[in-house]
């Protein structure tokens, strides 16, 4: 895996346009999720992780704007424990992409 985007290159991966893949990152590994387009294409369950660092939420179990970011700070052990669970779901279910670096 040797490629990097940024939050900006991250967001063009939202499942808005059908012709590209669907990203989202966990703890800045970008993950495609384009098989699970009916949970996070445009209309999904998850389509708020969709071209995002989603770390925040899914360790918070919220979809929540304001939770969809990277940064860990203040949560709980148990929050985090449920971010490690999801981690090892994407792991098992979807492919590494690319890298999640700063602009």
């Amino acid at each position: 895996m040797t490629t990097e985007l940024t939050a900006a290159q991250l967001r063009a991966y939202d499942g808005s346009d059908p012709a590209k893949p669907i990203y989202v990152s966990i703890r800045g590994k970008v993950y495609d999720v384009t098989t699970g387009r009916s949970f996070y294409g445009p209309g999904g369950a998850y389509a708020v992780f969709a071209g995002r660092e989603a770390s925040r939420a899914l360790g918070k179990m919220s979809k929540d704007e304001a939770d969809v970011s990277g940064d860990l700070a203040g949560l709980t052990e148990k929050e985090l424990g449920v971010l490690a669970d999801w981690e090892t779901k994407f792991q098992a279910k979807y492919p590494v992409v690319a890298r999640l670096v700063d602009a």
